[in-house]
């Protein structure tokens, strides 16, 4: 067994409250619950020795040869191990319940095979519950292992023989060609009883019924571009990070991945963002998901009419699935970390930090959202017209920016620019659905706005718009401009910012979100590139006209993707995935580059689009020697 495998070598598998990761040789190796948000019970990807682990493979697999790969337009995991005994596999899913209410009973069905020769698979069961900080002890019965701790209580139910290993259990079974063993792990409140063992029959029922729930959902999406495979892919790894009793996203399904191995950039991203919830919103509807994008605007205008922010402002930056706001953070000293990249971190305190952008992700949400007739009710619209009349007052401030630095608060052109998207979404709405609205008021904040950032973010020197007033540093957050309508797409202004980024942040066609050297944001340490910004700066060339460029930036982005189409948070120079995974920005971002391209090029194509010289150029020089 790896000790810590590769963070890209893992599929993911959900049940629309809390998800798995499972390892490319059959390890659960993450997985916490009854929520997202909840402690770990399994979380080995963080500690090999201390965290937890269910592993599922045959006895010594460690030589064989592994391949994994989804179901079609399923988010059922299928692990194949191939030796010159045979052929096994493992397949894995959680089965989704119908209507989606929020329980703390939780399936993962577990399924091996031998599909050809003969294959002895090995089960180690060893949950270690809450971060591995509270103790368990086990019952043992003929086909059910109970693990019981203070906070949850779980079951193995097993077609294996099973024996102890302590509080842990441990079995093997050998299977002919088409034979069949299967595990049930269930997670349940304190002292929960264990459900009846389930029939083989009953098994592949959950399983196949699982498939198709997904491959129904799958059919409703109704893109129809060149990319259907990524976008379908994206669109499930989206719904598997969605906390369905609410709708509200999560930012991705782990804690603690580093951004850079050994450094001290390792975050817990479960929860939810009003910025990556409320770009969500334009993904869904691209592909037709209307029913999700009304759950989260729903969530959203619950936030709004709560006015629950930190001192004093109407909103924070992130909550908790059901939408509590507190969600502090602390260190757990007993974990060593990815590869020992502590330390590592439950919770979240960039909750604190004034965010001033959100303003207008949620506002961009709610007017993207009238496109399908979604109104946010009477109530739900004063909230939103108090918002507007406190923005008016106090957008004009130092902040911390979209990317949660941690070094002192600034004009960030990127927050001043969502203010300006706030008050613009939110005039349109009041004239579209005829509301009550201050927009003298309104209006002149918008307009003060685009004065402010046209003249201060603006760098004489970089000949573009700058991450923060008087600087010189570029921040790709500003490839978003031309799609929120605040810089037309082929304006001098735009070209030349997007030529500014393209030289300083973009690395075969990777890009970073900032210098950190140029910009100290109070960590210590590097980070990859952003895949998020790649798929925005895609998006931003394809708007911009430069499609052969866009159309090649695309697609050498593709070759990044994990094994079964799973990004993680950044790229690293050795083109390895760093950072929580996988991670719904990322997936968002492809989705929204996709729809953009896709309606770029048929446009191209209409017109019978030729190259200009510069896109006929290939994008490599070669050197005399």
């Amino acid at each position: 067994m790896v000790r810590y495998p590769p963070i890209a070598d893992h599929g993911l598998v959900g049940d629309l409250q809390t998800a798995a990761l499972v390892s490319a040789q059959g390890v659960v190796d993450w997985f916490a619950a009854p929520r997202f948000d909840s402690p770990s019970v399994f979380a080995s990807l963080l500690d090999h020795d201390r965290g937890g682990y269910f592993r599922l493979a045959p006895v010594g697999g460690d030589g064989g040869t592994w391949r994994q790969l989804y179901y079609p337009d399923s988010a059922v995991l299928v692990t194949r191990f191939m030796s010159a005994d045979g052929v096994g596999e493992v397949i894995d899913c959680m089965p989704v319940d119908r209507p989606h209410r929020a329980t703390d009973r939780h399936t993962l069905v577990r399924a091996v095979r031998t599909v050809r020769g003969t294959v002895r698979f090995a089960l180690e069961c060893r949950p270690r519950f809450d971060y591995a900080r509270a103790a368990h002890t086990l019952e043992l019965r003929e086909d059910t292992a109970s693990f019981h701790s203070p906070g949850l209580t779980a079951h193995l139910q097993s077609t294996f023989p099973l024996r102890h290993d302590g509080q842990d259990v441990i079995g093997e079974v050998t299977l002919r060609e088409g034979q069949v063993a299967a595990t049930v792990f269930i997670v349940c409140e304190p002292g929960g009883a264990a459900p009846p063992p389930p029939t083989e029959e009953q098994l592949s029922g959950e399983i196949w019924a699982t498939v198709g729930f997904w491959q129904r959902w799958v059919r409703t999406c109704r893109y129809r571009g060149r990319w259907p495979d990524m976008v379908h892919r994206s669109a499930i790894t989206l719904k598997l990070l969605t906390y369905a009793p609410t709708g509200a996203p999560i930012a991705a399904a782990t804690m603690g991945l580093p951004e850079q191995i050994g450094g001290e950039r390792n975050w817990d991203y479960r929860y939810t963002w009003i910025r990556d919830g409320s770009l969500s919103v334009r993904a869904l509807l691209d592909l037709g998901f209307v029913e999700e994008a009304n759950a989260f605007v729903g969530w959203l205008g619950d936030r709004l009419h709560d006015q629950a922010g930190p001192d004093g402002e109407p909103l924070q930056i992130m909550y908790r699935v059901d939408g509590d706001p507190h969600l502090p953070e602390e260190i757990l000293p007993h974990l060593e970390g990815y590869q020992g990249s502590a330390p590592v971190r439950a919770g979240n305190a960039a909750t604190d930090q004034l965010q001033l952008d959100i303003y207008g992700e949620a506002l961009f949400a709610l007017s993207e959202s009238r496109k399908i007739g979604t109104h946010v009710g009477y109530h739900g619209w004063k909230g939103l017209s108090r918002t507007l009349d406190w923005l008016a007052g106090h957008w004009d401030r130092p902040d911390e920016g979209i990317w949660e630095t941690r070094g002192g608060r600034k004009d960030f052109t990127y927050s001043r620019v969502m203010c300006w998207v706030a008050f613009d979404c939110g005039l349109r709405l009041a004239e579209e659905w005829r509301r009550p609205a201050d927009t003298a008021l309104w209006t002149g904040a918008r307009d003060a706005i685009l004065d402010q950032v046209m003249e201060r973010g603006w760098s004489k020197e970089q000949q573009a718009l700058v991450q923060h007033y008087d600087s010189n540093v570029l921040d790709a957050s500003l490839l978003l401009l031309p799609r929120l309508g605040f810089l037309a797409p082929l304006s001098p202004g735009w070209l030349n910012t997007l030529d500014a980024i393209d030289r300083k942040l973009v690395s075969d066609s990777l890009v970073y979100r900032y210098d950190p050297a140029a910009s100290p944001d109070g960590l210590r340490g590097s980070e990859g590139t952003f895949s998020l910004c790649t798929f925005l700066y895609v998006d931003a060339l394809a708007r911009s006209g430069q499609l052969a460029k866009a159309r090649y930036t695309f697609e050498k982005m593709q070759t990044y993707a994990n094994h079964v189409g799973l990004f993680a948070e950044e790229i690293g120079p050795g083109g390895e995935q760093l950072g929580n995974f996988p991670q719904a920005f990322t997936h968002l971002s492809l989705i929204m580059a996709a729809s953009s391209l896709d309606d770029a090029l048929d446009e191209a194509a209409d017109r019978s689009y030729l190259p200009s010289d510069d896109e006929k150029a290939p994008p490599w020089r070669i050197a005399p020697v």
